[in-house]
């Protein structure tokens, strides 16, 4: 019978997420909140397909300890030292600010010193998972909003472990976690730490030589859920002692395999996580307290993107990162749950209390990717500086004409100036326009599809025009542009991938350079020799495959709009190839 249930349950969850997640992602709303949807519809407030939110919210709790074990493993010892003013300024800033203005409205409302205190603690906290999350999907975790977002949401993690010990401890009948002993947690925490580095990593190699992939993999879960579970036992977050052996184990050379191994565990897990939170979704308490709800909402993440935004810019922060990092860590967070639970319990906080809380901590998670939407598409572009006016170019009769002056325009530039030939250069970034000026270059900053820009320049009386823009719409744009009012003109085109390639042929430019092309070619040769090659063999190998590949692209060109066509040419296209480089080796004096 039980496993009947458990099939059926898994089922059901799966189900939800496989239609409500692609939906949510394909309307640009990211997975989270295809998620708490989905979450929400199957719970016990919604159509009761699952009945029982707390069993699945303990199972689901896993996916945050997984997502911090493969965060730790991005964080070396050094890095994580280089954060600690990050963590301890900026965490410790809008913990405090955030608890002590939450706390003063709780005692506005007519709660005592002690329940006030711990609504603003609790509403202090924001979700890691699902910030985590949100920064991972959009690739911002590496940016100066994403690390000081992640440092912030370090100390709140930091500082939840004294408050989960100290609150039981206000009560007789307390049900809530106790903490063990400080010296045993202070043991635990220095064995983690040395067992990492001693004995995991041994371990680790030993199993590694049996080339048993399901063993490396077993074991890898073994290590996490192993220390989540002393964690446990103590009275810590299961969640900080995974990270911390991801931190121990970061510098370690099975750090990648660990992180594979863990990654599918994890993207499940978090999202029954995120599934579970939204099962919480009362609706019947909604429907009857909707504006103290939205009302709660509202001041819950307008107060702290008023002081996150704050914080970052006075930790230097430019506007639009300090207003990232504002909107993305402004909800509430899986924490909040569990203090409000314990407030419950000790009965420091009322039952509806705490359960309109809750519902207010998770429509705050519901929101926050609604409004990074918006901020994206609204407010995004009014923060950014406008740029200058494009410069005035006076008539020039430069025999070159470069637009794009990048990594790869400035090459041929350096070139031309050495060997005397004049060129006028035409860049459109105007930071790396005053950057370029700042070593005596002249360039002007303009956009080179503009007609009346490049016949300033001296499209009209030059005789080459180097296309090294980086951005393929607008380096399609000025070939187009070019082609049309100065066909004259000799383009050689910087491509940055085959597809780039196939439509500046289809403008008729014949010249084209892959961006990355030569270099990839270069060090296939520099490895064939470190593969015992001779310096003719390697370089002959490389040219043969050069000569062919471009031949190759060349002929593919026909059929590129059709990507059937185009998989059956490359195929087709390889297979020749081998059978060149085959001819090649039982044919020595062969040339290719």
């Amino acid at each position: 019978m039980e496993n009947q249930l458990f099939m059926h349950e898994a089922l059901i969850y799966l189900t939800a997420a496989v239609f409500a997640v692609p939906l949510s992602k394909f309307l640009g709303l990211g997975s989270v909140l295809g998620y708490l949807v989905a979450g929400s519809l199957i719970g016990p407030w919604g159509f009761k397909f699952i009945t029982d939110a707390k069993s699945t919210a303990h199972f689901a709790e896993f996916g945050v300890v997984f997502l911090l074990f493969v965060i730790g493993l991005e964080l070396k010892p050094s890095r994580l030292w280089s954060l600690r003013r990050a963590v301890f300024g900026m965490g410790a800033g809008q913990v405090g600010l955030s608890a002590t203005l939450f706390g003063l409205l709780a005692s506005a409302y007519g709660m005592s010193p002690l329940s006030a205190s711990i609504v603003g603690i609790g509403l202090s906290l924001s979700s890691t998972a699902f910030a985590l999350q949100l920064l991972g999907e959009r690739n911002q975790l590496n940016t100066p909003y994403g690390q000081t977002s992640f440092a912030i949401l370090l100390f709140q993690d930091l500082a939840v472990i004294p408050l989960l010990a100290a609150l039981p401890l206000l009560s007789k009948t307390a049900t809530g976690p106790k903490m063990a002993h400080p010296l045993v947690v202070v043991a635990v925490i220095v064995g983690i730490a040395f067992g990492g580095r001693y004995i995991l990593k041994p371990i680790f190699r030993g199993i590694a030589y049996a080339r048993t992939k399901e063993i490396f993999t077993a074991a890898s879960l073994l290590l996490v859920l192993g220390i989540a579970a002393v964690m446990n036992a103590i009275g810590l977050s299961m969640a900080l002692g995974a990270f911390l052996a991801g931190v121990v184990l970061a510098d370690s050379e099975y750090r990648h395999e660990l992180e594979a191994d863990i990654e599918p565990f994890k993207g499940l897990l978090l999202g029954l996580f995120f599934i579970s939170v939204g099962m919480t979704v009362d609706y019947g308490l909604l429907s009857s307290k909707a504006g103290v709800v939205a009302l709660g909402v509202f001041a819950l993440i307008a107060f702290k993107m008023a002081i996150l935004f704050g914080l970052g810019r006075v930790a230097k922060l430019g506007s639009e990162s300090s207003f990232n990092m504002a909107v993305t860590i402004s909800q509430g967070g899986e924490f909040a749950f569990v203090l409000f639970a314990i407030g419950t319990d000790t009965g420091l906080l009322d039952s509806q209390t705490g359960a309109l809380l809750v519902l207010i901590v998770t429509l705050s998670m519901a929101v926050t990717p609604l409004m990074l939407l918006l901020h994206d598409r609204f407010i995004v572009p009014r923060l950014r500086p406008a740029k200058p006016p494009y410069d005035k170019i006076t008539d020039q009769r430069s025999p070159v004409l470069i637009a794009g002056y990048g990594r790869m325009g400035q090459i041929p530039a350096r070139v031309l100036r050495l060997e005397n030939f004049d060129f006028t250069a035409l860049e459109h970034d105007p930071e790396h326009v005053s950057t370029v000026m700042k070593y005596g270059i002249k360039i002007y900053y303009g956009d080179a599809s503009r007609v009346d820009l490049i016949d300033a320049a001296g499209a009209k009386s030059a005789k080459i025009f180097i296309l090294a823009i980086d951005d393929v719409e607008a380096s399609l744009r000025t070939a187009e542009s070019v082609r049309r009012h100065f066909p004259h003109l000799k383009i050689f085109a910087r491509a940055r991938n085959r597809d780039h390639v196939h439509k500046l042929m289809d403008l008729g430019i014949t010249m084209i350079y892959r961006e990355t092309y030569g270099t990839s070619l270069e060090m296939t040769r520099d490895v064939l020799r470190a593969l015992d090659f001779t310096a003719e063999e390697a370089a002959e190998t490389v040219r043969c495959f050069r000569i062919h590949d471009e031949k190759m692209l060349a002929a593919a060109h026909d059929v590129h709009r059709d990507e059937q066509a185009l998989i059956n040419f490359s195929k087709k296209a390889n297979e020749q190839l081998m059978e060149l480089f085959q001819g090649d080796r039982t044919n020595p004096d062969s040339t290719g």
